[in-house]
């Protein structure tokens, strides 16, 4: 997963959580919280998943497959610049 993505994602879900959170209690402060645990679960998340991918193109190495692709990702859908 790119960044970019992720990031587009995680700034959506976290308005949408503070809104919806205001919304549901009318309290500031609230929302405030909720968004932050929001925050931190995003990003727990996120990390779980890099270490993720960390560790399998560790194992692909360790077993001695290549674990890069030559052919760069904007290359394999047709998109050049």
């Amino acid at each position: 997963m790119y960044f970019g993505p992720f990031l587009v994602g995680m700034s959506a879900t976290t308005i949408l959580v503070a809104v919806w959170t205001y919304i549901a209690t009318g309290s500031l402060w609230e929302a405030l919280a909720w968004t932050a645990v929001v925050l931190v679960v995003l990003q727990v998340g996120y990390f779980v998943l890099v270490l993720g991918l960390i560790h399998r193109r560790a194992q692909d190495t360790a077993m001695g497959q290549d674990a890069v692709d030559p052919v760069p990702p904007l290359h394999r859908d047709g998109v050049r610049h």
